[in-house]
């Protein structure tokens, strides 16, 4: 087996090839909050990269709920049309592509000016950055059970739409990943307490969206394979969800890490010189994989075709990719001539690892606006340049979702 050997899914479709680009959060929604035409321009591009499968930044269920501002919305049919361009341009080469679907949850920043829910009122504890984001209020039984209807439409809304399949993000410190912690999730009720009733909402929300969608639509579920805090998330609870997900019609568990607390999704905030050190889920996910009856997806710092072949012969289905194909989109097609060929951001040398890990996600935005525009990427931008382009950008687009959401209550 390669990396250009097909995979056959559950649901009985095939993705092209084991090499899929992961989710990024682009923030390119145009006014309207639905697909702007820079969005769909930049996964043009990497559908024309050769990826086999493309899975989208996520996608908000709720517009009260964003992860940042310039967020993709989806809860009606208003701007389908949009959403039908946005897919199709995925597509064209070959590729599937599936909507990843998202709520916050506490890790909304505080300057959207709208209230955070979360499991449980537990504060984020970022140092100085804690202010940025707000106290949230603990969710009610009606809360619970409105996310999860909104889940479900947002899923029936993306198979209509024209994409292939929905990921359920449960992690990354989001919603979903709220409710699998012990630290975030300090609930007494049915939602909260061991891992099955902390699980509870995820097993629900795939469910739902498994009944309501065509057999072929694919339902993945984006799993953190611990949030590396102590007394979080563990590897054993991992397993646990997964073995729990193996009857429920799943097609394919995507396995990272981390949280905004502890940012170990982002791989420049570690060594990533060595090839043991580049695919830094992998020896997490080979444990937990070994409970899974559906394929596994591991994505973290993979740049290189040595460790997608390592991680493809350790038993792992698929190999994600975000940064590097963030810097070069078409390096899964340049892997079928040269397999040296590699994709890198500048290192970030800084100490305070949460600094760190923002200005890393504003160099990996800045190669994406640059894609969209149709211009070359700069993996050597300096981190400060770029975090500072990010932050006026941020401050721009954080006054027009203000300006946006009271217009919808007006219209309300």
């Amino acid at each position: 087996m390669t990396p250009f050997t097909s995979l056959h899914l559950p649901n009985g479709t095939q993705l092209p090839n084991r090499l899929a680009k992961s989710a990024m959060e682009e923030n390119m929604a145009d006014k309207d909050h639905a697909p702007s035409a820079a969005l769909i321009r930049l996964y043009r591009c990497w559908a024309e990269g050769g990826a086999g499968l493309l899975i989208t930044g996520n996608v908000m269920v709720d517009h009260r709920a964003m992860t940042g501002p310039g967020g993709v919305v989806l809860e009606s049919t208003q701007f389908g049309s949009r959403f039908k361009q946005w897919s199709a341009a995925a597509r064209a080469q070959g590729a599937q592509v599936w909507m990843q679907i998202n709520h916050p949850g506490r890790q909304m920043p505080a300057a959207l000016g709208q209230e955070a829910i979360a499991p449980s009122a537990v504060a984020m504890e970022l140092g100085n950055f804690s202010k940025q984001f707000q106290l949230p209020r603990a969710m009610t039984e009606a809360d619970i059970a409105e996310v999860k209807a909104r889940f479900v439409r947002t899923a029936l809304l993306a198979e209509q739409f024209g994409f292939n399949g929905v990921q359920i993000h449960a992690a990354h410190g989001y919603l979903l990943s709220q409710f699998l912690s012990p630290i975030t999730n300090r609930r007494v009720d049915r939602w909260g307490g061991s891992i099955v009733n902390r699980a509870r909402l995820l097993l629900d929300i795939v469910k739902e969206v498994r009944q309501v969608t065509g057999n072929s639509f694919a339902v993945a579920v984006k799993l953190n394979s611990a949030d590396f805090l102590h007394g979080g998330f563990s590897a054993d609870d991992a397993k646990q969800v997964v073995a729990m997900l193996n009857p429920l019609g799943v097609d394919l568990i995507e396995l990272s890490g981390g949280s905004y607390e502890a940012p170990a999704m982002h791989g420049q905030t570690r060594d990533g010189r060595t090839l043991a050190r580049e695919a830094y889920f992998l020896e997490f996910s080979r444990d937990i994989a070994s409970v899974a009856t559906m394929p596994i997806m591991v994505t973290g710092g993979i740049r290189r075709y040595q460790i997608v072949e390592q991680v493809l012969q350790s038993g792992i289905a698929v190999a994600g990719m975000a940064t590097a194909l963030a810097i070069d989109p078409s390096l899964p097609h340049t892997w079928r001539s040269d397999t040296t060929a590699t994709a890198q951001l500048r290192a970030i040398p800084w100490k305070n690892k949460v600094l760190a890990s923002v200005a890393y996600m504003a160099m990996v935005k800045y190669q994406m606006s640059r894609l969209a525009r149709g211009k070359h990427t700069q993996p050597d931008v300096a981190p400060a340049i770029a975090l500072a382009k990010q932050q006026w950008d941020t401050t721009f687009k954080n006054c027009r979702y203000r300006r946006w959401m009271h217009t919808q209550t007006v219209a309300a």
